[in-house]
């Protein structure tokens, strides 16, 4: 599309103007403004630019998305008319930062520190919930567990417990880890601070209760001073406090020390000053408050179970579209650290199944494929514990699916908590979440899971067919549907999905395959022939995923063009076409290659890679290159990518004007290697 100067005057107006810009960069997609004040923005005017695909606020930024090889013509154009300065994603980051009130910065701190470790969390529930299988009297046999009857199956047991057990065992030291990695410490001094914490010296937290009612605690003696000499496992206040202190004091001396002692001098005092501080006044002190916390909980819930069922089974799923659902992680750990189990999280599970069979039943309102597609897939994704496409991409969109899934898990949550359901682990939610559950209540909780499987689909289909009788549509499709969504601050960092997605790209554990360039289409092209459609190769291997997956609003809701992504298994991007290289993110995470016949495409590494500043990437060509398919592109350090938490999921992207008229099948073998046309990843374009 040229580039209009009236539309990129228009997309100021439409932020506030001038004025209300007070930063603004821009990525390989979208600018992204820091503003005065939000509420300025006029987003019906955005929606009528046709230079923007779409736009959403995230984290305090407000993005508009543009799309690649325009955006930064689009942003050197604003920057000549509003005479602003050029400002670093950095800048505008800090900046939108300051824009978020505590309770949402609270939040987002929160998030930052919890969601890094929830694949451990995730993986010792799953394991838990097979060792409760193995163990639960009652399940195969009456009033006895599979390994009373099977002895041989006891060692087995035990091994998957153990392994299970850990990284709640050692959960301080997981939460330090991140904790201090957020505060901006060292990763490995919040290690083993958490390690001290549950040093196997001191006395179990989980025995604390009975060491008390016996008087036998053990007591530090500090020149008269008597300090109980306790673990905190299972605790997450006193690693947190702790971590923030320690990454204090290490970012404190780390600025006064000379570098020649640094080494002798910043680590060793930092841990020290700070283990002293956890034992002596952390510990104790957010204990207590801990504690507090839990059993003030577990007296609202014991005391009127009713309410806080309706209330929080059915409220969760906004707690979801507002961010707020992360700090109930830290709340599902302590009440098991400290209670045993959580009575939150079957809560949860339910919530997820809720919004899911609410999405499913769209699948009976919807006429058009492409929004059946959508009903189908995040239904699916819900249903195994993921329920932001559900929420984001159907639920919300129509409103009324969104109402009876938080009525049907309402209801959910109240049998739960009136027959006192526990979880004994967390990090398994949706259908699977019953792995979660104390085998003796599985009961209580299918009939549970029952209610919200059938309560939201029954009023979801019949509200929606009455609409469509009464309106004359298909209940949910209309003429905006690819109109830009607009999601909160908290909502809009979540997953989130759009109603325009190709359920033939579902996700499929696949391996990808890059064939040599397409000899028919090379053959016109010399001819002087118009290349009507175009084969576009797998430029990774790894596992093919819809982009309603991807964890980034701009390219789920397709608001920069048609395309799937690739979750890679390894660190090499190819050609997936004999073309010119035409453009090159500065961070290096992102190539934009161009076909003869004037098609293009993008390869975008990551999501929010562009932070990195390049550091993992190593690109193998230059802009005006000509590259052959199954040239090797770049290469990235996958590993490093996901320890700085970042998704290495990598979207492929068609620009708009360019039809999509084939993508992959589900179950088709890929691979970046060049072999044959059987392997090819089959995405067809129409100019």
């Amino acid at each position: 599309m040229a580039l209009n100067r009236a539309n990129v005057e228009e997309i100021v107006r439409a932020v506030g103007g001038a004025d209300n810009i007070e930063a603004a960069t821009h990525c390989v997609t979208r600018l992204r403004f820091a503003l005065v004040d939000e509420k300025k923005v006029d987003k019906k005017l955005l929606d009528q630019n046709d230079l923007v695909k779409g736009h959403f606020s995230s984290q305090g930024q407000f993005q508009v998305v543009i799309g690649p090889g325009l955006v930064d013509k689009v942003y050197d154009e604003m920057i000549t008319i509003t005479g602003g300065q050029r400002s670093s994603k950095d800048d505008v980051k800090t900046l939108a930062g300051k824009k978020q009130n505590p309770l949402q910065q609270a939040i987002k701190t929160l998030a930052d520190i919890f969601i890094p470790i929830l694949p451990a969390i995730v993986t010792a529930g799953l394991l838990l919930g097979i060792n409760n299988i193995l163990t639960g009297p009652g399940i195969f046999f009456e009033g006895r567990s599979l390994v009373q009857e099977y002895p041989a199956w006891t060692d087995f047991a035990g091994i998957i417990n153990l392994i299970a057990n850990t990284a709640f065992t050692f959960l301080p030291a997981l939460i330090g880890w991140s904790a201090v990695n957020r505060f901006g410490g060292s990763p490995l001094l919040g290690i083993v601070l958490g390690l001290i914490l549950v040093h196997p010296d001191l006395l179990n937290a989980w025995g604390y209760a009975k060491a008390a009612q016996e008087g036998t605690i053990p007591h530090w003696n500090l020149f008269g001073w008597q300090l109980e000499k306790i673990g905190y496992q299972g605790q997450v206040l006193p690693v947190l406090v702790s971590a923030y202190l320690l990454a204090r004091i290490e970012k404190f001396l780390n600025k006064r020390v000379h570098d020649s002692i640094k080494l002798l001098v910043v680590a060793p005092v930092a841990l020290l000053v700070t283990g002293f501080l956890a034992f002596t006044i952390i510990g104790p002190v957010t204990f207590a408050i801990g504690n507090a916390i839990t059993n003030g909980l577990v007296h609202v819930f014991n005391t009127l179970p009713a309410l806080g069922g309706l209330l929080y089974g059915g409220f969760y799923a906004l707690l979801v579209v507002t961010g707020m659902h992360h700090t109930f992680l830290a709340v599902d750990v302590q009440l098991i650290g400290s209670k045993g189990g959580t009575f939150l999280w079957p809560m949860l599970a339910l919530s997820n199944i809720a919004q899911g069979s609410a999405a499913l039943a769209m699948l009976l309102v919807f006429r058009e494929q492409k929004s059946k597609g959508l009903a189908v897939t995040s239904s699916i994704s819900a249903f195994l514990g993921v329920t932001e496409p559900a929420i984001f991409g159907v639920n919300i969109r129509y409103k009324y699916p969104f109402i009876f899934g938080m009525l049907g898990s309402a209801l959910g949550g109240l049998v739960l908590t009136i027959n006192h359901v526990l979880a004994s682990s967390i990090g398994v939610g949706g259908v699977p979440g019953f792995l979660s559950i104390f085998p003796n209540q599985w009961g209580v909780f299918f009939v549970g899971m029952a209610i919200v499987l059938v309560v939201p689909f029954l009023l979801t289909a019949a509200y929606g067919k009455v609409a469509a009788r009464k309106n004359g549509t298909g209940g949910g499709d209309t003429d905006n549907e690819s109109a830009a969504v607009s999601y909160g601050t908290a909502a809009a960092a979540a997953v989130s999905a759009e109603a325009k997605v190709n359920s033939a790209a579902a996700s499929s554990a696949v391996q990808a395959s890059a064939p040599a360039a397409d000899p028919e289409a090379a053959s016109a092209l010399r001819a002087g022939n118009a290349v009507k459609e175009l084969d576009i190769y797998a430029p990774l291997s790894g596992k093919a995923v819809p982009l309603e997956q991807v964890p980034d609003p701009a390219f789920a809701e397709r608001q920069m063009g048609q395309g799937i992504a690739i979750e890679p298994t390894d660190g090499r991007v190819v050609a997936p076409f004999d073309g010119k290289v035409v453009h090159i993110i500065k961070s290096n995470h992102a190539v934009i290659l161009e076909h003869a016949s004037g098609a293009q495409i993008l390869i975008h590494v990551g999501i929010n890679t562009v932070s990195l500043k390049g550091a993992p990437f190593t690109m193998h060509v230059g802009i005006g290159d000509e590259v052959k398919a199954g040239q090797l592109l770049l290469e990235f350090d996958r590993e490093a990518i996901l320890q700085a938490g970042l998704s290495v999921i990598t979207p492929i992207i068609v620009p708009d004007g360019q039809q999509i008229v084939e993508q992959v099948a589900e179950e088709q073998l890929l691979n970046e290697a060049v072999a044959g046309r059987d392997a090819v990843l089959k995405i067809r374009l129409s100019s």
